[in-house]
């Protein structure tokens, strides 16, 4: 993957305006070029991975996004107090501000990017789309809410007809979104919508549109150069989604023609060409079942997705990006980009699936990565890092590529299967179960896979009695040659005997509140039997592999943390806790009591004290990584105490209020 475009000739020193996993990608292609690399970094990120790829770092805050990595300010001063002359921001933070993209060039630094002027064309959704459609781009009908009033909102809405979206004039990624389908909820969505866009880009501009019933999301790469340049990369298939955050991509897309694929990437090069771009850009569309499409926005970045597009076409769009800011003219055209194979992606996130998808924070005990011919892993992550409340839960991107999207899959699904994260919640096992969906599988998944699938949440699969066993076993034979190293040399003819025959062990593991007794009679050093009922289950260790009657054994990994025993197999992992040594767990919350699911702010508190409120009424609004989470009471009554105000700071389980009766 090269793009031999020369050495970089007008800046030596790069700063990386970002963290975790994209700056570590973007540093490595820039050392690969010859360029110093900068990474910056706050208090709270101090033991992050990106910092082990830096030549150099400098600490810009605290913690918080705002006083930190959106500080523009702070990155200038950052770039000057090392001497950096370029600076690519990665996605998010400071990205696709055009007011940071002018700054840089106040300060002569060069911005790995577009102009400030082509950001701020695409950056609000309803001007971009006035431009577009003036150019003759199919888009989506829509109005600003701008110099309206309640009434003829609702009047609009119902004239392009419900469902309608909304979303934030100001951004993308999902945030600011609201899916609504009727006029009923409009009012209400409204607020949380430019709420949350106000939060996340500073911004509570919001724009409604009619919403398209479950298309593909279809993205088209561009790339073009300050020389008038523009070529599409093919494009990429984003449709599965939760709440409109990407959770897997690929490319190509599986129903894709090359007719579709001219077309759409003709009409994005003309998006590109209006607003005369430079750089890597993304031109989002959405595809109906009769293969219209319409235009959804313009991202003007990097990609989180970019690796599909990296391996199925050969080039590196990091050195593209650092080539044309550069001033370097491309040298490829249409006719060179070839698109070879099928390649698949999946985003590992800090998060509790089961918990409605709370962010997850603690820290990483054990990360092992695959290690797979044909596997791309992009980490941003490692052992022993802290995950905080302050960022995007992404972790890492798992890439698989092969000939055929068959074997792509079957490639990321063995990858999943191999790799192992112990010490915040995540979401492998749900990836793993989406690449196993006959839908997915078949290449027909569109935007409303998700809710399709999902419409009761995620269930998680619960543990059989097998899976016990093989815990108990396992953490035995932990235990024995723990002991066997503190002991005495001891024959192994006399391991696991004693005067009173073979020597009987039992474990109590618990799994969500479940618990059971596991007895275990040693049969020598590598030699367990475990009765259940009428069956005896015989387990050796040998080599260390485990093996059950002779036979081997559906299982990835096995670890101990502390009182915790963690088991991966090849669908699912397990958590379960050592009652001989703890309480027994119990993760259900009292009905009674409003508690924080996850570290966050207060956002807002909708009820006082002595306020009545009924089961399923709204009491709160928890702001927690850039998303806005509703606190539902659980049952009648009236509030009691409440312990916390609007913008103060919670961790997870906090008690935030009483509802008494």
């Amino acid at each position: 993957m090269n793009y031999t475009e020369g050495p970089v000739r007008n800046f030596n020193k790069l700063l990386i305006a970002n963290r975790g996993e994209i700056a570590v990608r973007i540093m490595k292609t820039a050392k690969r070029l010859g360029l110093e690399t900068v990474a910056v970094y706050t208090e709270a990120d101090s033991g992050s991975l990106h910092l082990n790829y830096a030549d150099e770092s400098i600490c810009i805050g605290v913690g918080p996004v705002v006083d930190s990595y959106l500080d523009a300010e702070k990155i200038i001063a950052a770039a000057h107090q090392t001497g950096s002359d370029a600076i690519h921001p990665g996605y998010g933070f400071l990205s696709e501000n055009d007011k940071f993209a002018s700054l840089c060039q106040k300060e002569n630094l060069i911005f790995v990017g577009p102009s400030a002027k082509s950001i701020q064309l695409m950056a609000n959704k309803a001007k971009a789309k006035k431009i577009l459609i003036e150019a003759g781009v199919p888009c989506i009908p829509g109005f600003e809410l701008e110099g309206l009033i309640s009434k003829e909102i609702k009047k609009k809405a119902t004239d392009i007809g419900f469902p309608v979206m909304i979303k934030a004039a100001a951004g993308g990624g999902g945030r600011g979104m609201r899916l609504v389908k009727s006029k009923y909820e409009l009012s209400e969505s409204i607020k949380i919508a430019m709420s949350e866009s106000q939060s996340t880009f500073g911004s509570s501009e919001i724009i409604i549109e009619k919403a398209i019933v479950a298309p593909r999301h279809v993205e088209i790469q561009v790339f073009s150069d300050n020389f008038g340049n523009c070529v599409y990369i093919g494009e990429r298939d984003c449709s599965v989604q939760r709440k409109h955050q990407k959770i897997i991509e690929e490319a190509p897309c599986p129903v894709m023609t090359n007719d579709l694929r001219n077309k759409m990437g003709e009409v994005a090069v003309s998006v590109a060409k209006k607003i005369k771009y430079s750089g890597a850009g993304t031109v989002e569309f959405l595809l109906d079942s009769e293969d219209r499409f319409y235009f959804l926005e313009m991202n003007t970045r990097l990609q989180v997705e970019h690796p599909v597009t990296e391996l199925i076409s050969g080039l590196d769009l990091v050195a593209m990006q650092l080539s044309v800011a550069d001033q370097q003219e491309l040298k490829i055209t249409q006719e060179d980009i070839v698109l070879d194979g099928h390649a698949i992606e999946v985003r590992l996130y800090a998060e509790d699936p089961e918990n409605d998808f709370s962010p997850s924070i603690g820290r990483v005990e054990l990360w092992k990565e695959p290690k797979i011919d044909g596997i791309r892993v992009d980490p941003g992550i490692k052992k022993g890092q802290t995950i905080t409340p302050y960022y995007d839960g992404m972790l890492a991107k798992i890439i698989a590529k092969a000939e055929t999207r068959s074997d792509a899959l079957k490639l990321l699904l063995e990858s999943l299967q191999k790799t192992i994260l112990v010490g915040v919640k995540n979401n492998r096992d749900l990836l793993i179960e989406i690449l196993s969906n006959e839908i997915f599988v078949k290449g027909e998944g569109t935007t409303a896979f998700f809710e399709k699938v999902y419409s009761k949440g995620y269930i998680a699969k619960e543990p059989a009695f097998i899976h016990y066993a093989i815990a108990a076993s396992m953490h035995a034979f932990y235990q024995m040659e723990c002991n066997r190293k503190r002991a005495i040399q001891i024959p192994n003819e006399l391991l696991g005997w004693s005067n009173q025959g073979f020597l009987k062990t039992s474990i109590k593991l618990s799994f969500f509140g479940e618990t059971r007794d596991i007895n275990m009679v040693a049969k020598g050093p590598d030699t367990l039997e475990i009765l259940n009922e009428d069956e005896k289950l015989t387990f050796t260790m040998h080599e260390d592999k485990l093996r059950l009657n002779g036979q081997s054994l559906d299982m990835m990994d096995f670890y101990v943390s502390s009182l915790d025993l963690y088991l991966f197999t090849s669908t699912s992992s397990f958590r379960f806790r050592n009652e001989i040594y703890r309480d027994k767990y119990d993760e259900k919350k009292s009905e009674v009591n409003i508690l924080a699911p996850m570290p966050g702010v207060i956002h807002a508190l909708d009820v006082s004290e002595g306020a009545k409120v009924s089961a399923g009424d709204r009491v709160a609004i928890l702001e927690a990584m850039k998303m806005q989470h509703e606190l539902i009471a659980g049952k009648d009554g009236k509030i009691g105490k409440i312990y916390f105000s609007t913008g103060e700071q919670v961790s997870a389980d906090d008690l935030i209020m009483e509802i008494r009766e």
